[in-house]
């Protein structure tokens, strides 16, 4: 990841080729006091051994003696875990020692299938019987924290559905009805990480923003900003990244509607254009903000460039172990975002 801020007398940007998208609208994220403020029944399937017996006395001692793993009393599900996000988070959660469900919850095009996670078995259940099978689910594991990277469709559904049973959960999913969605659980009363952004480095510079443009209003007064995201095709709405810069760039006073992001999802442009080498097409997160002076001799641009999806499945992580520490300690608060993790300040 890259961030770049510079003043110049030339701005390339201007030259490059202008590029539309269709995408999903949805409601800017409101999270309060952070950078984002604009911002049928089935019976769940039989746990499964997935550890070999062992075949001798030696080799039981062996497995007797092997420490129990660090964060093994924190269960975790996560749903859309047949995507590739929602695969790199089940992988880093699994290196970090929590102990996945052998169930998740997708959509229709995935339920019935079996995924292996390193000899992990994970049934993906779709939605005709989703509720009994996340409730009995947290009634076995009730240490369980959810971690959500379905699709923006679902955001609004899916957290009705974690506040009906009152399961914890960590949104990673951006788009549906932001306000929507803190409504629900607020008015549940349950425990949630919510963000459009988990990458800790991204987060604490969104963070940075939102300072200076708290601390120095209008510094970019008649300035106007362009903006530049590439994503994977597969992401289906704007990044809730690019609006909550955006929000902070408006308040420092330059002139932007969120409509004219320029969204580029073509692999073509995206190497030719953007700059993504190509073996990170599948997943990446490009983003450019510019600023030109009302008279045009002067130019900012900030860059933050993401390559591959560890940032955030690592951030995730943290943000899952946070949250189960929360509930553990039966803290007052119950909503929180990527600030509150970064505060804690016992990340990974």
């Amino acid at each position: 990841m890259a961030f770049l801020a510079r003043a110049s007398l030339n701005s390339s940007f201007t030259t490059r080729r202008e590029y539309s998208n269709l995408q999903n609208p949805c409601i800017d994220l409101k999270i309060e006091n952070t950078f984002a403020n604009k911002l049928s029944c089935r019976t769940p399937i039989p746990k499964k051994s997935l550890i070999a017996m062992a075949s001798s006395s030696a080799q039981s001692a062996a497995v007797v003696s092997t420490p129990e793993p660090r964060n093994a009393g924190t269960s975790i599900m996560v749903n859309g875990c047949a995507g590739k996000m929602g695969r790199a988070v089940l992988e880093a959660a699994m290196a970090a020692g929590l102990n996945p469900v052998p169930v998740a919850l997708g959509g229709p095009e995935d339920a019935g299938k079996v995924l292996d996670f390193g000899g992990m078995q994970i049934e993906i259940h779709g939605p005709s019987d989703r509720e009994s099978v996340l409730a009995s689910t947290f009634k076995d594991h009730p240490d369980l924290i959810v971690v959500d990277y379905t699709v923006p469709a679902a955001v609004n559904d899916n957290a009705a559905l974690y506040s009906k049973v009152g399961v914890p959960f960590v949104m990673g999913t951006t788009g549906g009805d932001r306000e929507l969605l803190y409504k629900t659980v607020g008015d549940s009363n349950v425990y949630a990480v919510i963000s459009p952004q988990m990458g800790k480095q991204v987060v604490a510079f969104l963070a940075a923003m939102e300072i200076m443009s708290e601390q120095f209003p209008g510094a970019f007064s008649g300035y106007d900003l362009k903006v530049m995201e590439s994503h994977q095709a597969s992401k289906l709405d704007v990044s809730g990244t690019a609006k909550a810069v955006i929000s902070c760039f408006q308040k420092l006073g330059a002139k932007f509607d969120e409509e004219q992001v320029q969204l580029v999802r073509d692999p073509k442009l995206q190497v030719e254009m953007v700059g993504v080498p190509e073996e990170h097409l599948s997943g990446h997160a490009f983003h450019t903000y510019h600023l030109t002076s009302p008279d045009g001799t002067v130019n900012f641009e900030f860059q933050h460039n993401v390559c591959g999806r560890s940032i955030y499945a690592e951030g995730t992580v943290d943000a899952t172990l946070f949250l189960a520490k929360k509930v553990r300690s039966k803290a007052d608060k119950r909503i929180y975002d990527m600030i509150d993790v970064l505060r804690e300040g016992n990340m990974r």
